[in-house]
Formats: structure tokens, sequence, C-alpha cells
């Protein structure tokens, strides 16, 4: 017996390193993020805590990060992207595009380079936005929930969440991801037999097919049967419902980049 509690606590407190400190970046979230929207002003104008979540995620050595469980990994770059992409839109908010950007002129891509250029410290790391999704999410991790979860701050892309991703309740807050992003009529929309659904699927469907693509139907390719899988699974009844029917079909919805900001109009 005595054997068995002290694996137990060694076992506890084994979990406990791997839980990165998320104090600062969860203040952030509590106090300027209300989903689907996030008061980027008052963010600018009591940066502290967000200065601080951005550090603690350069504080986590390298080596200490790899050893980590999955879910634990998951959940630290899953925060990391979220958490630095408030910080690029802080530094540069309000945006405002010239009048010979594209359109719309207060989005997220009219900062340059902000996938590709801009980089952070992270794990000992350096590491840019596309880093973190395309060459650590993306290809190591592959839960390809993420997609509900990473934030592109606008108004197309799943809302973020009050609250930091952690790895004890990551199977649920991603879940929970999905069935919120495909409950808004940013994520799906039931028109008659066509299931629209966002183009995060046009981009990254691929993603679904192993665990999503269930068994052919129509011919139906496998990122078809991917789509049709995760929405039977996650989206309300009467799309869920139709994405088991044979006659659904699919569409795309166009992608709205406007910034998802609490001053914008709804």
């Amino acid at each position: 017996m005595m054997r068995v509690l002290i694996a137990a606590v060694l076992l506890a407190a084994a979990r406990f390193e791997h839980d990165h400190d998320d104090s600062a970046y969860r203040a952030v979230l509590e106090r300027f993020v209300h989903p689907p929207r996030v008061d980027y002003a008052g963010l600018k104008s009591q940066s502290g805590d967000l200065d601080a979540a951005v550090r603690s995620f350069a504080a986590v050595p390298a080596a200490e990060e790899r050893a980590w469980p999955r879910n634990d990994r998951i959940a630290f770059w899953t925060n990391a992207y979220n958490a630095f992409t408030l910080r690029a839109i802080v530094d540069h908010y309000p945006i405002q595009g010239s009048f010979f950007s594209r359109s719309p002129r207060n989005s997220i891509r009219q900062i340059d380079g902000v996938w590709t250029k801009l980089t952070w410290q992270a794990a000992g790391r350096r590491v840019t936005l596309d880093d973190i999704e395309h060459r650590i999410l993306r290809p190591e991790l592959k839960d390809p929930r993420v997609h509900f979860a990473l934030t592109c701050a606008s108004v197309g892309c799943p809302p973020l969440r009050a609250e930091p991703y952690r790895a004890a309740d990551l199977d649920r807050q991603l879940d929970e991801a999905a069935r919120i992003y495909l409950g808004s009529a940013e994520g799906l929309r039931l028109d008659g037999n066509t299931l629209r659904v966002s183009s995060i699927f046009k981009w990254y469907g691929d993603d679904f097919v192993e665990r999503y693509a269930g068994p052919d139907q129509r011919a139906r390719d496998p990122r078809e049967r991917a789509i049709l899988g995760v929405i039977a699974q996650f989206g309300p009844p009467a799309a869920a419902a139709k994405a088991r029917d044979a006659r659904a079909t699919i569409s795309y919805l166009d992608y709205d980049w406007s910034l998802n900001d609490i001053a914008s109009p709804r």
C-alpha cells in the first residue's frame, strides 16, 4: 500500500513539473477575451501580463519541453501560438491598412510577415507562427483539432478561448472548441443538402483524414469523408444528421479576415 502511495505521489510530482506556468497568460485571457471578440485596445493599454506571458514561453528549457508528454506539448505550443498572435496584434494596433492595401484594412494580414518573418522565443527555439503550426503542431504532434484552437485574430477563425489549454483537460477543450466553431456561422452553415464549411477545411482538410474519414460514400474522396466525419461528430444536430446523409454536398465559405476586435461592428 505504501509503495502505491509513493508511486502516486511521484507521478503527481512529475505531472506538476510538466505544467507550464500559464498564470500570466490566463490573466490576459480572463480579462481581455470576450468570445468571439478580443478587447485589443484594453490589452494594449495594460499589456503587463501579456509581456509576462510571452516571456514565460521563452523561459521553458528546450530539453524539458521535448520530454513532456504529447498533450502537454500540444497545449504549450497552442497557447504559445495564440499568445504570440495577441502580441503581434497589440504591437501593431490599431491596424489601419493604406488605401491601396488589400481589404479588410484592419486585418492581421496587414502586418508584414506576421506568420513568416516575426520571430518569437519559445522552449529554446526561435520560431515564427508558421514554424509552430506547420513544423511542430501539424507534422509532429498531429491532432487536427488544433485547427479549432489556433487563432488568426480574425472574425472567420475559431474564437479564442478565455482560458489556456491545459494537458489534463485538453481532449475536452479541443472537442468543445470544435463544437463551438461548427456551431457558428463562420464555421458551418446548412443550406438544404449543402454543408457550407469554413475554408479551414479547404486549406487543411487532409489533416483530418486519418482520424475522421469514414467508409466510402458515393466514391467520395478521403478529404470529403473526413469533413463529413468531423461534422457528424462535432456539428449541431441538424448538420450532423445531414453529414450522415449520402445526398449531402460540401462547399466552402468565404473567410472573413476582419480583425476580431470587440470595438469593431459585429
